[in-house]
């Protein structure tokens, strides 16, 4: 318990430094507003689509949430070999004093457990038991699909532990986890084998309790077999946790001299251009970044393709919201690439913090921009839309672009933690996250009239020209900040 509680200060630190401790707080009241106007929004909403199909998207939402902060395995792996002097966590301590990195590991899976429950989770859900004396929806399916909620988030925790736990022993044991986690999902989706439930099992119990069902048995068994899975996985990734961990070893020659040759054309970024690469090599990071680019957009794509198959949806996804898609979630390899090394060293050389932000832009849009047309490309192949690919390749380069240089002017070199900021995080709603909406409903309108195409130009315009801006005034807003 003292290793629990550390932890959690620690966690707690971490995050108040970002902004302060008044900041922090309000992500809480920030998620909990969000999730009242939303409940009290939900007749509106109610009407593009049923109450199972929302439930079940909610659900997964949260539980690729719970996915996506559960890769403990590879955090922790990355904060034992990185850890530097006053820096240190209380997860590398193992290396150093007489402690057990198993039971390091199930502290640290359990602080960022009550962590995110604390700031986000438990927040949301009281937003929606608030607005209950205005939607007069009945407590007892408001807390039954909380409770759904609740452990769809830790299902996603658990599972994504447990993998990337043996990520971190076998890349072969991760690749063939990965192959079957892929080979049930296209069972569930393209060959209708089993139900969504016998893979995220919270949608057996949100199916057989209020407000979906009324079978208090079966609910009772989807609800032990979650608790069950949950706890197995955590188990699993506990025991699959190493005694110790060794760094790897990796051998390169001179990199960068050779790299420094190849980006003569970019005058002054060409030292720092050839740095990034060099880390970019030493770090074996590459691979790490395309697959957490790849994977959303995998996903977004089944999505898509099983809203409109599989639940006979007709919402009318095409290529120009895919492409809209890509670029916005392209913004994931900025932050990669912020976490590829620490900054710090960088305070003592002659260089400033807006030089080394569009040195990350340069190098985003190096990474990014053959992927996200292959992705593209693919996808209008698959559809038979290759006749919409002069609106949508357009889309996805201008949206790709103002996402992440937005994302650079709010958020500098630190963009995960910055965005613990509500007043940053309500910034990136503003410029990030409704224009990309905008352009999604809009593309529902392609091929059907065509005022859609010439707003979606107008918007395009819009988007190039609010870039161009924000662009020159990185310089203004990060010239007076340091590295640490």
């Amino acid at each position: 318990m003292f290793i629990l509680r550390a932890m959690l200060r620690e966690e707690y630190r971490m995050h108040s430094s970002y902004t302060s401790s008044r900041m922090m707080f309000a992500l809480p009241a920030f998620a909990f507003t969000i999730a009242l106007v939303t409940s009290l929004a939900l007749g509106n909403i109610m009407g593009a689509m049923s109450l199972e199909e929302l439930l079940f998207n909610v659900n997964a939402g949260v539980f690729l949430y719970g996915v996506s902060v559960g890769a403990l395995g590879f955090i922790g792996r990355t904060l034992v070999e990185r850890r530097q002097g006053q820096l240190n966590s209380i997860i590398t301590m193992p290396s150093l004093l007489p402690m057990s990195y198993r039971s390091t590991f199930l502290c640290f899976f359990a602080s960022d457990a009550i962590f995110y429950f604390a700031l986000l989770i438990v927040p949301a859900l009281l937003g929606i038991l608030a607005s209950l004396p205005f939607t007069h929806f009945s407590i007892v399916s408001v807390l039954s699909a909380s409770l759904s909620l609740a452990l769809s988030f830790l299902y996603g925790m658990s599972l994504s532990f447990a993998v990337s736990v043996a990520g971190t022993r076998s890349r072969g044991a991760f690749a063939i986890i990965a192959a079957v986690i892929i080979a049930l999902l296209l069972g569930h989706g393209a060959l209708h084998l089993y139900g969504i439930e016998w893979l995220l099992p919270t949608m057996g119990y949100q199916f057989s309790a209020p407000p979906l069902g009324a079978d208090a048995p079966l609910a009772a068994l989807f609800l032990a077999a979650t608790i069950m899975a949950t706890l197995l996985l955590y188990a699993a990734a506990i025991i699959m946790v190493p005694e110790s961990f060794q760094g790897r070893e990796a051998r390169h020659g001179r990199l960068y001299p050779r790299y420094f040759a190849r980006f003569a054309s970019f005058g002054s970024f060409q030292p720092y251009l050839a740095k990034e690469m060099v880390d970019l090599r030493r770090s074996g990071a590459v691979g790490r970044m395309v697959l957490s680019f790849v994977i959303p957009l995998t996903i977004l794509s089944f999505t898509g393709w099983y809203v409109n198959n599989g639940l006979e949806v007709p919402v009318g996804f095409n290529i120009v919201f895919y492409a809209a898609m890509v670029g916005f979630f392209s913004v994931v390899l900025y932050t990669s690439l912020t976490e590829v090394d620490a900054h710090d060293f960088y305070g003592t050389l002659p260089v400033a913090v807006p030089r080394v932000i569009r040195t990350k832009l340069i190098m985003f849009l190096m990474l990014t921009m053959g992927i996200s047309t292959t992705f593209v490309l693919g996808i209008a192949a698959l559809n038979g839309e290759a006749g919409m690919l002069w609106l949508a390749l357009p889309v996805l380069y201008v949206v790709s672009v103002y996402m992440v240089v937005a994302t650079a002017y709010l958020t500098g070199l630190r963009p995960n933690s910055s965005l613990f900021d509500p007043a940053v995080l309500s910034k990136f709603i503003i410029i990030s996250i409704l224009p990309s909406l905008g352009l999604t409903l809009m593309s529902f309108s392609v091929g059907r009239t065509e005022l859609a195409a010439v707003a979606i130009a107008g918007v395009l315009v819009l988007l190039l020209a609010a870039a161009m801006l924000l662009y020159r005034r990185i310089d203004a807003k990060w010239s007076d900040r340091g590295f640490n």
